[in-house]
């Protein structure tokens, strides 16, 4: 792995972990339980199509990792790495056929693929199959959360690309 996308990879899992804690410290969004922004999602989503699919999951699972050590909460793991692995399926699946500039595709089908992902380790966390009923609840909030982050993904990363910061990072 080159030296400087190795140091943008770096870049971006510390702006994903600096937007985590932000977020975390921001009051629901919801008064139902499980719905959040997922705004360090932004930083994966760009990833993807900046870097790739390998590296966009390298810095998805190191995020997910540290940030569950920073705030020592193993289900708050579990729930993370389950979504957060279904999320990242579903992102590089879809930008096999979605273009940058309608990211906000991907991010929502990522998003729905985060609250899968959550609901199947509840249930074996709770050990009942009746949470399924809460999915249509979260897959609704998916779809306006996953276009908020998504079009926040493709709008930075097209300002992003004008300046030409990445083509210089990136260079040989």
């Amino acid at each position: 792995m080159k030296t400087r996308k190795l140091t943008l990879m770096s870049i971006l899992l510390c702006l994903a972990l600096i937007i985590f804690a932000i977020e975390a410290q921001l009051p629901p969004i919801a008064p139902i339980p499980g719905i959040k922004l997922g705004l360090a999602n932004v930083i994966n989503l760009m990833a993807l199509y900046m870097l790739g699919r390998r590296e966009s999951f390298i810095i998805l699972v190191l995020r997910i990792v540290l940030s569950s050590i920073f705030a020592g909460n193993f289900t708050g793991f579990m729930y993370s790495i389950s979504g957060g692995i279904i999320c990242f399926l579903f992102m590089s699946v879809m930008s096999l056929f979605i273009k940058e500039n309608r990211m906000w595709v991907v991010s929502v089908f990522g998003a729905i693929g985060h609250n899968i992902g959550q609901i199947i380790i509840a249930c074996f966390i709770m050990e009942t199959f009746q949470i399924i009923w809460y999915l249509p609840v979260l897959i609704i909030s998916a779809i306006v959360t996953g276009f908020f982050t998504g079009l926040t993904a493709q709008i930075t990363l097209k300002h992003l690309r004008k300046t030409d910061i990445m083509t210089k990072l990136l260079e040989d």
